[in-house]
């Protein structure tokens, strides 16, 4: 591909790579711009080989969210009136495996995974329809290579090598469904591929999408445990999708720019579990009472509202891919070495007194490096009480996942 002279390219709202402040699959940069000595004329080019660097003026988070962020755990932090830089390698290293990549959610992700210029092996498992995907994706002219596997007698070899396991495996939901009924089907699935996981690639991170999450995560715990290789840091609920929502919904509705919108949104993925903490919005927006009912309703819903909308064609899957590859992106520029990524999931932590919280956290090499607890502090008295609403079923559906995995022991 020729190159233009002086060509810069910034990322646009539509993909999964990060902006300026805003909910696109990355946590931290802002208003990428990929530059080269040979000027790359835009991404679908991109051989990453020239002296690529990534410029980021500000977090996605915006400025005065980081640097509260960072002054909660790192008290020298930068300045916030500096830029961050931060610098790609010069070739994709990192190895990805989405499990469940012919399904509703698996193929939009794949895409937008295969868009990263991080990723140098993107592999693709499903039990069956998965070679089509593959083969589909692999005449993109973006770094990563695509293979397909199919079936239980390829699993491991999908799984070798892999930095980064998505899983967003199961059954979607369907109007009159709760997260809850998903579960005898897709406990059982998160429970045999987490096996696999742990015999195959135990130092990877995995990304559990497959609902509901609130017990699926906790099951996932539970296998890695019995297997003898359970690291807390590196086990996510990716719960992204209702700070994407959080952050749209409230824009709308203070006719704020969306790029500059971050609500973190903590507890758990489902119903009621779900609290949008809309006063530590920023920027810092004021709401009526009446406002943050009718928002809170909406963001706890929203997975509803699409599958009624639906009408039994299926679940959130498009804004679900949008939203995990979104923390894809954040957990390969940790694993990358940026040092400035954020992003609200679901993990074990003492956060509360509940064993797993979806809590906003710092990521980094190794995983999570650090739990955001200030965001539990001067919470209003409705996101108190909300607080305290939640706690009740959100442990029912801990200990449903504990007690299923604990009763379906997998051997070592």
């Amino acid at each position: 591909m020729a190159a233009a002279s002086a060509a810069t390219f910034t990322i646009g709202s539509a993909t999964c790579l990060s902006q300026r402040r805003s909910s696109l699959p990355q946590s931290k940069p802002s208003d990428l711009r990929f530059k080269s000595q040979n000027s790359l004329k835009n991404f679908f080019g991109l051989k990453a080989a020239s002296n690529i660097s990534c410029e980021a003026e500000t977090s996605f988070l915006g400025k005065e969210t980081c640097a509260a962020l960072r002054a909660s755990f790192a008290p020298n932090a930068q300045k916030t009136n500096q830029s961050h830089q931060y610098h790609l390698q010069p070739q994709a290293s990192y190895k990805v495996a989405v499990l469940g990549a012919a399904g509703g959610i698996g193929q939009p992700l794949a895409l937008l995974i295969k868009m990263s210029p991080l990723v140098s092996d993107l592999h693709l498992y499903d039990i069956a329809n998965v070679k089509g995907v593959a083969a589909d994706l692999s005449h993109c002219n973006t770094p990563s290579q695509v293979k397909d596997f199919t079936g239980a007698s390829e699993l491991a070899n999908a799984l070798k090598g892999i930095d980064v396991v998505v899983i967003p495996a199961g059954v979607p939901r369907k109007p009159g469904m709760t997260r809850d009924d998903l579960f005898n089907i897709n406990a059982g699935i998160v429970r045999d591929l987490v096996s696999a996981v742990a015999d195959n690639c135990p130092d990877a991170f995995i990304h559990i999408i497959s609902n509901p999450v609130n017990s699926t995560v906790p099951i996932a715990a539970e296998v890695l445990k019995q297997k003898g290789v359970f690291d807390r840091k590196k086990l996510f609920g990716v719960t992204t999708l209702d700070v994407v929502r959080a952050n749209t919904f409230v824009a709308q509705k203070k006719g704020l720019k969306l790029i500059d919108v971050d609500v973190p949104v903590v507890g758990g993925h489902a119903g009621i579990t779900i609290l949008p903490l809309l006063s530590k919005t920023r920027p810092t927006a004021s709401f009526a009472d009446e406002e943050i009912q009718e928002l809170t309703i909406r963001i706890q819903n929203a997975g509803t509202e699409v599958v009624e909308a639906k009408a039994g064609a299926g679940s959130a899957t498009l804004s679900m891919a949008y939203a995990a590859a979104r923390f894809v992106e954040s957990s390969l520029r940790a694993l990358d070495g940026d040092g400035d990524v954020y992003e609200c999931t679901f993990v074990e932590s003492e956060v509360t007194e509940l064993p797993f919280f979806a809590s906003r956290v710092k990521l980094g090499r190794k995983g999570v490096e650090a739990v955001i607890t200030s965001d539990l502090q001067g919470l209003t008295e409705f996101e108190q009480k909300a607080l305290e609403a939640l706690k009740a079923e959100l442990k029912a559906s801990i200990e449903k996942g504990i007690d299923f995995a604990s009763k379906q022991a997998v051997t070592s």
